[in-house]
């Protein structure tokens, strides 16, 4: 039997399985919304889409996603630079803001250190890191990576890196479960895993 949905409806709804959560059944149900929806509604994500990859970027100091570099955090006065939280990815800072517990700046790594995905310490910002640690007044740097195999690897690789330099290294405390996501981490385990990190 002939599929009757237009190309453009199979089109987008390929498009849309692709995001993380998206089933067939969810794609199909969004496409079928947008099809009955005001048209300007459509037009409005359409540009909202757009703009998302057009003005968002990389701060060029701590990697984190920004519409203005350097981004709001690393220009705030009000922030303590003294304290770095390095993170995996630019979105877990997000989850870290929301606790209200940080008041230091981030440092994004734009992954994870992964020998068998080829991804080595010269993809990732990780000698960015250490040239900000060696040029300014830093006096601690957390090393929030993922509690798995990688972001364990990732940090004792990092801690390797800045035991020669006069700064405190510490880990986020217990209560983020191994093998988990930082983003993924309630509010409250977030901040108490903060407020009680070790040294690494």
């Amino acid at each position: 039997m002939p599929d009757l949905r237009p190309e453009a409806v199979t089109r987008l709804a390929a498009h849309l399985e692709r995001l993380p959560g998206v089933g067939p059944r969810t794609a199909r149900a969004l496409v079928e919304h947008l099809l009955v929806v005001d048209e300007g509604e459509v037009d409005a994500l359409a540009q909202a889409l757009a703009d998302l990859r057009g003005a968002v970027c990389h701060c060029s100091r701590c990697f984190l996603l920004t519409e203005s570099d350097p981004c709001p955090v690393c220009s705030d006065p009000g922030r303590d630079h003294g304290v770095i939280l390095v993170v995996e990815e630019p979105t877990t800072a997000w989850a870290v803001e929301a606790t209200h517990q940080f008041n230091g700046v981030f440092h994004a790594l734009l992954g994870h250190l992964s020998p068998l995905h080829g991804v080595g310490p010269e993809d990732l910002t990780i000698d960015a890191l250490i040239d900000r640690v060696r040029s300014s007044e830093v006096r601690e740097v957390i090393l929030a990576t993922d509690p798995t195999v990688e972001g364990e690897t990732t940090a004792l690789y990092i801690a390797r890196r800045l035991k020669d330099l006069p700064v405190q290294i510490s880990r986020p405390a217990s209560g983020i479960p191994v093998g988990g996501e930082l983003a993924a981490v309630d509010r409250l385990t977030l901040a108490m895993a903060l407020e009680s990190r070790r040294e690494v």
